[in-house]
């Protein structure tokens, strides 16, 4: 059986199902009478973060972020997973497919501060947990942020000829998109809280955790898109410099290609082709030429 109690006390009973079967989801209904369509949301890899309440459970379906680390970011299972939480009276259970990092947290702060839990709501416990949901976000806004600063460094302080930072800043870009929306459609259950037994300031804390994730996330969008664009315009300046280099030599050997070309062409009458110094003659011209092209360029300093 995945269904363990993790925490209990007088006025609350945690329970934790991870990964669960249908037997166990059996178990719930039959114990806890929890509406079966609300369980069946639980298993649904799919399911979009929601709030409902059916005869008098209150069911918090929630995202958790998670670093799968998956090649490809087509949807909001490839960076996050479900944690969904049931309140019945003194109860609260929380549902799972895979480890929880915020279950994981809020263990540990319990074991930390024993005496501070002993007379917890299972609201208040809810609205913990839902805050190390917030906190993941957070954390992984954190952890993108510091992957910026780095590319940044790469792409502006470190000369890296072969760099090319646009997959790893797609990527983050994807990333941070994908976050902004599971936030976005958070608000539903978020703003549920309301309905609980809580003070309006413990409730604005969990707002405030999710206006603040949302903009971080919203900043990332924004510089990540900004270094896209001064990447392709420094490499764009980088081609720039090489075709001027190029255009220069160009300068310097095509009036030399020139006077090559028309004393190789093989016409019978030539005159210059017989005179004594003429080879001479045409090679200082040359190279009068070169010399008058440089002093040119630089003093119009190309």
């Amino acid at each position: 059986m995945a269904i363990k109690i993790l925490f209990q006390t007088e006025s609350v009973e945690w329970i934790d199902v991870k990964a669960p079967t249908r037997e166990d989801l059996h178990t719930l209904h039959s114990k806890y009478n929890i509406n079966r369509m609300l369980l069946e949301d639980t298993i649904d890899p799919n399911h979009f973060p929601k709030y409902e309440e059916v005869d008098g459970i209150k069911f918090f379906l929630t995202r958790e972020n998670v670093r799968l680390e998956r090649k490809t970011l087509n949807g909001i299972n490839d960076i996050s997973t479900k944690l969904g939480f049931f309140l019945v009276e003194k109860t609260i259970i929380t549902v799972h497919r895979i480890k929880s990092k915020s279950i994981s947290e809020l263990q540990g702060e319990i074991a930390q501060k024993q005496n501070l839990y002993k007379t917890i709501t299972p609201e208040k416990l809810a609205l913990k947990l839902a805050l190390k949901v917030m906190k993941s976000y957070d954390d992984e806004s954190k952890k993108l942020m510091s992957n910026i600063d780095k590319i940044e460094t790469d792409i502006f302080l470190k000369n890296k000829s072969q760099y090319n930072p646009i997959r790893p800043l797609y990527k983050i870009k994807r990333k941070a998109g994908l976050n902004m929306r599971i936030l976005s459609m958070s608000s539903g259950w978020i703003s549920s809280f309301r309905k609980l037994n809580l003070e309006d300031v413990e409730i604005m804390d969990l707002i405030d955790k999710q206006n603040d994730v949302i903009q971080d996330f919203d900043h990332i969008n924004n510089q990540t898109a900004n270094l896209i664009s001064m990447y392709i315009a420094l490499s764009d300046q980088k081609a720039n410099q090489v075709m001027k280099l190029l255009a220069i030599y160009s300068v310097y050997f095509l009036p030399i290609t020139f006077i090559a070309g028309v004393y190789g062409m093989n016409f019978e009458i030539m005159p210059e082709l017989h005179t004594r110094y003429g080879y001479f003659i045409t090679l200082g011209g040359m190279l009068l030429i070169v010399l008058a092209t440089f002093i040119y360029i630089r003093r119009k300093k190309f």
